[in-house]
């Protein structure tokens, strides 16, 4: 099972994509994603990240080639969200479906953040998931 996915449209919602880590350890996570994002060598990459799901979060991250700067995010509006800038290459928002979660809410995550009506936010996202009601009609108006 992919555990990243990233949206088809530029800016069809909230959330540029989901990202399953396999483990809360984001030195050990990070390189990965950031490779598979394919940022310009050159670029200079800083990410954001929700200091309640990365509470021991390390302030730089060495990479092959490379050094993240990495942030707590400032608002609760970014819970469950981590946020690559990668300069002049783009800005990624992706939802953080966290390490435990099971296969198949896992994967309803991934499949809703590529969903391109989906108006739903991080926040809202992974409770929904997990009660079996992502993916439906009744959640995208609410």
């Amino acid at each position: 099972m992919p555990r990243l996915t990233v949206t088809r449209d530029i800016s069809h919602g909230p959330l540029d994509g989901a990202w399953w880590p396999r483990c809360d350890a984001l030195e050990l996570e990070l390189p990965s994603l950031v490779a598979a994002l394919e940022p310009d060598v050159d670029a200079e990459i800083r990410v954001t990240v929700d200091p309640a799901a990365w509470p021991d979060a390390p302030y730089a991250v060495m990479a092959p080639g490379r050094a993240i700067t990495v942030e707590p995010a400032g608002t609760a509006d970014e819970a469950h969200v981590i946020t690559l800038d990668c300069g002049t290459v783009g800005r990624w928002v992706l939802l953080v479906v966290p390490p435990g979660e099971p296969v198949g809410t896992a994967a309803r995550l991934l499949a809703a953040v590529d969903d391109p009506e989906n108006p739903l936010t991080a926040v809202r996202m992974p409770a929904l998931a997990r009660a079996g009601r992502l993916g439906g009609t009744a959640e995208k108006t609410g």
